[in-house]
């Protein structure tokens, strides 16, 4: 097949990343992927025929890219078109799941597993089961609000019930929901306990990634949300060493927007880059565990990166979003520095850069151990040298809790030499750099 110079992309997954499935594209190496996302976590979470939790595009196939290879990812822009949303904290319902609510919905009435819905008017009740009309909703909220956008996209503000109810009454249109998606629009449940609150929009990715070595629920590639999977009664259980064949798609990093670069492992031959669950904003850690599900466009550029073998991905932060620490040195900075070598007679100093590696565990301490040791291991040094430099030149920040975190510091450049990676980190911080 010939490779194409931009993807377009409006199909979607069941909520599972098959790698057994045929992927779209392929994709030209250094080439484009446009994609009409879908809503994630609520949307899907109330749509029992969807596996996995999110609904994600189908992956891409982009070509050259082999199994050892790594995919830069570049973000090259976020646009909201939904128009309003609804979230909150969730809360399952008992026997409505074989294991896991957000892989494994049944119906409580028929016993129906992953069935057919049907929306019947609006509120919590209002999913049905499309073969015995039965409420088959696995999840209700504790606390949640509707939130309304203004038309260029910058601020949101939560709305009264009557508001909630006239959007509910026309959900897939003010969601924005993308024709070939499935999943039953979240403002049905029109929730309204937030009203009147303002928030600002910083759109982001929560899934960005590349196609894991075995079938994994989409929400479940992570190293948190993977261990429900492990030992689990339904068909998509695995091991514990077969969790390690996740790639970490599932990020809820919200540094993960416009401008930024994401570096991932290539684990079956094309790599099947896919994308989902924008969110409109999220402070760090998603608390709440879930933030504003919303429908857009994405532009991502990919480029192949050969010979690099990672086990999760590498983030490299827009300047904005670096922590302080992390930022590289101004020209002042490096005479300052340089005065104070020479006094105290110190022969070298190191030219540095930053770079952001991704961890993930059941929690967030198991998070940081996996985080400062892929960056060791790639780098081929110590986990106590990460930690030292993580701790004066860096910082350790909460992506999702209970468990993603990025382990950020300033790099020696001859580290970046090794691996190949120098030129794309000094393109991505250029401005700051001249």
């Amino acid at each position: 097949m010939i490779s194409k110079e931009t993807v377009f992309v409006n199909e979607f997954t069941n909520g599972i990343l098959d790698p057994n499935q045929p992927m779209l594209g392929p994709v030209k190496d250094g080439g484009h992927i446009v994609a009409n996302t879908a809503p994630g976590c609520w949307g899907p979470m109330i749509t029992p025929c969807i596996r996995g939790g999110h609904e994600v595009t189908k992956p891409v196939y982009v070509e050259g890219a082999e199994i050892g290879d790594a995919i830069a990812i570049r973000i090259q822009s976020l646009r909201v078109t939904s128009r309003a949303t609804s979230s909150g904290n969730d809360q399952p319902i008992k026997g409505r799941f074989l294991g896991d609510p957000f892989v494994a919905a049944k119906c409580p009435n028929c016993g129906t597993m992953y069935p057919e819905t049907k929306v019947e008017g609006i509120g919590s009740e209002a999913i049905r089961c499309a073969q015995c009309g039965a409420d088959v909703t696995p999840f209700v909220f504790t606390n949640a609000y509707t939130m309304a956008f203004d038309s260029n996209r910058k601020v949101g503000v939560t709305v009264n019930r009557e508001a909630a109810e006239e959007i509910a009454r026309n959900g897939r249109e003010y969601m924005a929901t993308p024709e070939n998606s499935v999943q039953n629009p979240i403002v049905t449940f029109a929730p309204h306990d937030l009203v009147g609150t303002v928030a600002r929009l910083r759109p982001f990715l929560g899934q960005l990634g590349t196609t894991p070595s075995r079938p994994f629920p989409d929400s479940h590639n992570a190293g948190d949300f993977g261990q429900a999977l492990v030992d689990a009664p339904h068909e998509y259980g695995l091991t514990k060493e077969q969790l390690e064949e996740r790639t970490d798609g599932h990020l809820d990093i919200n540094r993960v927007r416009e401008g930024a670069v994401l570096i991932c492992p290539v684990k079956v031959p094309g790599g099947g880059v896919y994308l989902g669950d924008m969110h409109a904003m999220q402070g760090n850690g998603e608390i709440a565990g879930h933030t504003a599900d919303v429908a857009g466009i994405a532009h991502l550029q990919v480029k192949v990166i050969k010979g690099l073998k990672l086990e999760g991905p590498i983030l490299l932060p827009t300047v904005e979003d670096l922590p302080y620490l992390a930022r590289p040195f101004t020209k002042k900075e490096k005479e300052v520095a340089n005065d104070l070598a020479e006094q105290w007679g110190v022969g070298r100093l190191e030219e540095s850069l930053p770079i952001s590696f991704i961890g993930t565990g059941a929690n967030l301490n198991e998070a940081t151990d996996n985080g400062l040791k892929r960056a060791a291991d790639l780098f081929g040094i110590s986990v106590p040298e990460v930690m030292n430099r993580a701790t004066i030149t860096g910082s350790i920040e909460i992506g999702r809790h209970p468990g993603t975190v990025t382990v950020t510091f300033l790099a020696p450049v001859h580290y970046l030499d090794r691996i190949g990676l120098t030129s794309l980190v000094k393109d991505q911080y250029l401005s700051i750099l001249e």
